[in-house]
């Protein structure tokens, strides 16, 4: 091999052992998609979406609890979690709450 044609491929296995081994020796810190965020808080629900939404057991409309961040069906006494401003709407993930009971009417005796 002449001595032109060895120094140039020395110079190309130099300049890529140079740009890729700093990076395996020293990798870069990971970001996550869900570092952005974390970083903002929590986002907030969109009300609007209680226009399209339903539950997915019984296809009635939801009412949102902004205290708990949950979406609420009465009916069946479900809470769907909105995590991050998403509902998650998925029956396995949901809880059972106590149902609203209502007011019984004297019997007459």
């Amino acid at each position: 091999m002449s001595y032109v044609l060895r120094a140039a491929v020395l110079r190309i296995l130099t300049a890529q052992r140079s740009t890729s081994l700093p990076l395996l020796l020293h990798p870069r810190p990971v970001r996550h998609f869900g570092d952005a965020v974390k970083d903002s808080g929590s986002l907030p629900f969109d009300e609007a979406l209680l226009e399209v939404l339903v539950c997915p057991l019984s296809k009635k409309p939801l009412r949102y609890d902004e205290s708990s961040k949950e979406l609420i069906n009465e009916e069946l006494g479900i809470a769907y979690p909105v995590i991050d401003g998403i509902p998650n709407m998925i029956p396995q993930d949901a809880r059972m709450i106590p149902k609203n009971k209502e007011p019984e009417e004297p019997t007459e005796s």
